[in-house]
Order: structure tokens, then C-alpha cells, then sequence
């Protein structure tokens, strides 16, 4: 058992089943609706694995239409429906609900225009994340956010995680790289927003869309801003005793004005787990390593690398290796980008933590972090973007062992309670899902969250897409404002809440 409860399914949605088959085969004919059992398997969960539910029914629609009818349907017959991409995310944010529709979107997944003048793609929200440099690397140009996911995750899942990479610290997440949406409202409305221009008037409702995990619309549209390839791109490998030396040059670094192109840092549990699996050439004696790349003219990256050698010795760097080649670029880089999987290989399970926190905090956290691995009593291997104090502890246990998936979920819960400590956030980019939304009051009050939910209302009030995320209370949209509670007793007990 888990302390994570999904909301209970409505048993007059689920009666009305077979009807609801019937009517999403009507709006999405041939193979495009999957109901067997056996075949929803597959969709059961994402890349939060501890947690499993099998959908309603699954629709894989293949144009704007068939997504705007199947939206209103659902609006319209009380269904919830749950958006999908490719199912990487790490916080359960596409996990199905019983009595809901799953509306996989990868059929999606074509690139409609490279716009070279302006730099941008408008792409369908199932191409790949990797899928868009692809698109647009003949020409010498990329797409910025490099989740290291990116071979598998879709652009319409980053939309709605704000992802970033190791290359976000200079470039950016999610949010600063996306110039348009096109997304269909729960009414079968379709909008746009942004465009192929810099700014918007009015609200800046992409910036809303972005990060929203699917509770406010489904995005069927993509349009990225594309950049060109810097003149030159150098990675250094830094070795050192330990986490806390590698977290002080990292904060040292920015202090000095450098902003590497990116900057990672691995732990020597994840060193020795990555080299095993990539053989990338990293320092197997090392307590921490330091990946930092500078790129820009050549002149420029040659001076920020001495600079950069120059603080990492004064932090007790044991070694630096400076890349030579961009093959050997590419190989320190597959290590890192591996690290989630080469984890998987000495450990039967791990839950992936997401949390950010001040850099100057990174030496004290880590040292909080290993005192709380010892406490709950799992290891944990720390791989993370550095530059920007996203922290990704990969914490490992045995869901066969009684026990070790709760001491996980525990010994993770205690180390967002941490970054929310020492004035970080809950979430850097792998969104709050279920896995973090019952530790939202720990970073937000009661009306903090009562306002986040009025803006979800006024694109939902029926509260039908991707229920039972982000936040830990169900509020009907007709409380939000009035919600008190007299003499420890609760208005509207009727009202499931999780």
C-alpha cells in the first residue's frame, strides 16, 4: 500500500461504458479506440511505475476534429479524460483514472513547417523531443531543451511539464523556447496562442498553458523557437572528493559570471553506475563529478575553460579532463544523459525525485540528503542540473521488500520538504502529478491553492481533465471562496476528497 490515493471511480460512468466505447469508435473509427483489457496494459501507467490503473477506454485520435469531438463528448456527458504523450513523465501526470478516457496523443506526430527565416517549427505535439533537431540539423540548427529523455518524450508532453535538460541553465526550459500553441478547450473549443512572433498582448496565457500538466486544455499544435548551432561547444570533466566540494565550485562558477552552455553533477554511486553502462571515460575515484560546457566563439570557450579549471582547482578538483573532439563531447555527455537507466541496472526499483533549490544551498542539502538516506535507510544516487539547483535524487529500493516503497515515497517526501526549507521549489520540471500534490501546502496556503484552482475552473468548472493532479483537495468550483471549516467539521462531506 501507498500513501497516494487517485480519486474513486464514478460507478454511473462506469455502467455507461459500453455506450461511451460506442460513441468514441463513432468519433475516431478503425484502430483509433482500444478497450481490451490486455491492450490498455499498455497504458496503465507512465514513467512512474510504482502506480498502475487501467483507463476507461483509450482514443487515439488523428486530427484536430476527432479531438475536439471526443472533448465535448466528454464535456458534455459528465466523462473525465486524461491527455497522454509518450508516457515518460516521472510524476504520474498521465496516469489514467477508471472512469476517464486516456487521449493518447501520438498519431500527432508529424513536423508541419520550418520557418528558417524566423527560426521556428511548428510541429504536431507527438513529435519527439530529439525529433525536432532532427528536423532542422541539416541546416545547423537545434532545439534548445534536452530532457534526458528526449529520444522518447514528446513536445506536448514538455509543454505540459515545462521541461528543460542539461542545456537549460543557458538556453532555457519549455516555456522560454515555445512561441505558439494551438489547444482544445474541454468544450471542444479550439484556441490559439502566440505565434510565430516574439510577444503577445494581453495575458500572457502561453506562459499559463505551459506547465500546466493537462488540466486546462489538450495542445495539438507546437510552435518552437529553433536556434543555431554555436561555433564551438567544450565539455570538461571534473572529478572531486566530494558532493559538497562539487556543489561549491558549481556555486563559485556562477558567482564568477559564467554561464556554461550546461552543467551537471553526478554523485559517485551514479558515476560508477553510469560508467558501467555507457563507458564514457568518468573518474570511477571520484566522490562528485562536474560535466561543464562552455560553447560560443572559440576564443571565448578557451578563456571560460581556463577560468572554469581555475575555480575547480581551488575547490579541490582531484581531476579535469577538457574535451578534444566532439565525438568525445558527445561520449561525456552519453554518460550523463544514460544515468536514469544505468541507475535501473543496480537497483530492481528507484523513484526519481524533481525537486530545485538555491545554488549556494547545494553543498548543504547534499549533506541533508545523505543524513536522510541513512534515516529512512536507501541509498540514493544524486544526478542533477547543478546550474540551476534542479535536483534529481534517484532513490533505490525493492517494491518486493515490505515496506521499501513507502520508506521511498517517505524518504523522498523529506527531501522536497528540504528544498522547500532552504527557499527552493517543489518541482523544476517534471511537474507535480500525483506524486508530489499532496506536498502542495507545504509550499503553498490555502489560498494560495484556492487561486490556482479558480484558474483552473474557469477553463474546466465540470473539473473533468486529468483529475485527481496537482492539487491534494477537491474544492467544487462553487466553494472556491466560501471553503471554512466550524467546530472541525467539513461543508459538503459528500465531496471525495484525496
Amino acid at each position: 500500500m501507498t500513501g497516494i490515493a487517485m480519486p474513486r471511480p464514478d460507478a454511473d460512468v462506469i455502467a455507461r461504458r459500453a455506450e461511451i466505447v460506442r460513441a468514441m469508435r463513432a468519433i475516431v473509427p478503425g484502430e483509433g479506440v482500444v478497450d481490451a483489457d490486455v491492450e490498455m496494459r499498455a497504458y496503465e501507467t507512465d514513467a512512474l511505475t510504482a502506480y498502475r490503473q487501467l483507463p476507461l477506454v483509450v482514443v487515439l485520435p488523428e486530427t484536430v476534429e476527432q479531438v475536439a469531438t471526443v472533448m465535448r463528448y466528454c464535456h458534455d456527458n459528465g466523462v473525465k479524460l486524461v491527455p497522454r504523450g509518450a508516457g515518460t513523465s516521472l510524476s504520474g501526470g498521465a496516469l489514467p483514472v477508471g472512469d476517464g478516457v486516456l487521449l493518447s496523443m501520438m498519431k500527432f506526430n508529424r513536423v508541419l513547417d520550418i520557418d528558417w527565416a524566423n527560426r521556428a517549427a511548428v510541429v504536431q505535439p507527438g513529435v519527439t523531443n530529439l525529433g525536432i533537431t532532427r528536423a532542422v540539423e541539416g541546416r545547423g540548427f537545434y532545439y534548445a531543451p534536452d530532457p534526458s529523455s528526449q529520444i522518447a518524450c514528446s513536445i506536448g508532453g514538455n509543454i505540459a511539464e515545462n521541461s528543460g535538460g542539461v542545456h537549460s541553465l543557458k538556453y532555457g526550459l519549455t516555456t522560454n523556447n515555445v512561441l505558439g500553441l494551438e489547444m482544445v478547450l474541454v468544450t471542444g473549443e479550439v484556441i490559439r496562442l502566440g505565434g510565430k512572433h516574439l510577444d503577445s498582448e494581453g495575458y500572457d496565457l502561453l506562459a499559463l498553458a505551459t506547465g500546466s500538466e493537462g488540466l486546462l486544455g489538450v495542445v495539438t499544435e507546437v510552435t518552437v523557437r529553433i536556434l543555431q548551432k554555436p561555433e564551438t561547444a567544450r565539455a570538461a570533466l571534473i572529478g572531486f572528493p566530494s558532493s559538497e566540494e562539487g556543489g561549491q565550485c558549481v556555486a563559485d562558477i556562477i558567482a564568477a559570471g559564467i554561464i556554461p552552455g550546461g552543467m551537471e553533477m553526478m554523485d559517485e554511486l551514479a558515476i560508477n553506475a553510469a560508467e558501467d553502462f555507457v563507458h564514457a571515460g568518468y573518474p570511477r575515484e571520484a566522490g562528485a563529478l562536474l560535466i561543464v560546457e562552455l560553447d560560443g566563439p572559440e576564443a571565448e570557450v578557451d578563456h571560460l575553460l581556463a577560468a572554469v579549471e581555475a575555480i575547480a582547482r581551488r575547490n579541490n578538483a582531484g581531476s579535469v579532463r577538457v574535451s578534444t573532439s566532439e565525438e568525445e563531447r558527445l561520449r561525456f555527455w552519453a554518460g550523463r544523459k544514460a544515468a536514469f537507466p544505468a541507475v535501473g541496472r543496480i537497483s530492481p526499483d528507484y523513484l526519481c525525485m524533481d525537486g530545485t533549490i538555491p545554488r549556494k544551498a547545494l553543498p548543504q542539502v547534499l549533506t541533508r540528503m545523505r543524513e536522510l538516506g541513512e534515516k529512512h535507510g536507501l541509498r540514493c544516487a544524486n544526478v542533477f542540473h547543478a546550474g540551476d539547483g534542479n535536483l534529481h535524487p534517484l532513490i533505490l529500493y525493492d517494491a518486493n521488500k515490505p515496506g521499501e516503497l513507502a520508506a521511498a515515497e517517505a524518504f523522498g517526501a523529506d527531501i522536497l520538504r528540504l528544498c522547500v526549507e532552504v527557499g527552493g521549489v517543489l518541482t523544476g520540471e517534471h511537474g507535480v502529478g500525483i506524486e508530489k500534490r499532496d506536498l502542495m501546502p507545504e509550499m503553498f496556503t490555502e489560498e494560495d491553492l484556492k487561486q490556482q484552482q479558480r484558474v483552473k475552473c474557469a477553463f474546466d468548472p465540470k473539473q473533468l481533465l486529468n483529475p485527481g493532479k496537482v492539487f491534494p483537495v477537491l474544492h467544487r468550483c462553487a466553494e472556491l471562496g466560501r471553503m471554512h471549516v466550524h467546530k472541525g467539521q467539513l461543508p459538503f462531506p459528500d465531496i471525495p476528497r484525496f
